[in-house]
């Protein structure tokens, strides 16, 4: 008889969370301080960034919204509750890093490989502790629950829309940067979280 997956801590789960927003918040905010969009919700922040002098962390916390209701009811109050305290640490850490951080000058195809590889590793903590950034990544969750598609593919065809959209504000070079950091993003992802691999529950 196969054995029960043995079960994070509260603690584990909690420094997992902690970590992986942190991690991708920096990845973000190089994105931002280079100009490049990526994809997802925190692409699609970036992208109104450019239109509007808004806050990230403002622009990321209302966009959010209309996908808390989905989580509610596909993955129960638990993981919106994780999603939540994941999203506000997002948040908070964009703020800290505007604040203490001065990127005067980087090079936008390296911060487009280094600012996504973070934010997928950033993305890949929070959905091994069972939360989410909210956005597309719960969208790409719930269709691996209920479809079994890899959430990283879900996210890259997601991502794909808003690097297409992207192309209508921003420059050739930047939209074309900002797809090959999205693949760079879901590369880490897919590659990583699938139905199954991971045997740790909650």
């Amino acid at each position: 008889m196969q054995q029960a997956p043995p079960k994070h801590s509260t603690a584990e789960n909690v420094a997992g969370i902690v970590i992986g927003a942190f991690v991708a918040s920096l990845g973000l905010f190089l994105l931002k301080s280079a100009g490049v969009v990526t994809g997802g919700t925190a692409g699609l922040v970036l992208l109104v960034g450019h239109l509007v002098d808004w806050p990230f962390a403002v622009v990321f916390t209302l966009l959010n919204a209309p996908f808390v209701a989905l989580a509610w009811r596909r993955r129960g109050p638990r993981f919106v509750v994780a999603s939540a305290v994941a999203v506000a640490l997002l948040s908070a850490s964009s703020l800290a890093h505007a604040s203490y951080l001065r990127v005067d000058m980087i090079n936008p195809l390296y911060a487009a490989l280094l600012g996504n590889l973070a934010a997928g590793i950033g993305i890949l903590f929070v959905f091994r502790h069972h939360a989410s950034l909210g956005g597309f990544t719960i969208v790409a969750l719930v269709c691996q629950d209920r479809f079994g598609w890899r959430a990283g593919y879900v996210l890259l065809a997601l991502d794909a829309v808003v690097v297409a959209v992207s192309a209508l504000f921003m420059p050739l070079e930047a939209v074309a940067l900002s797809a090959a950091g999205a693949v760079v993003v879901n590369l880490v992802v897919s590659a990583n979280h699938r139905p199954g691999r991971y045997p740790v529950a909650l």
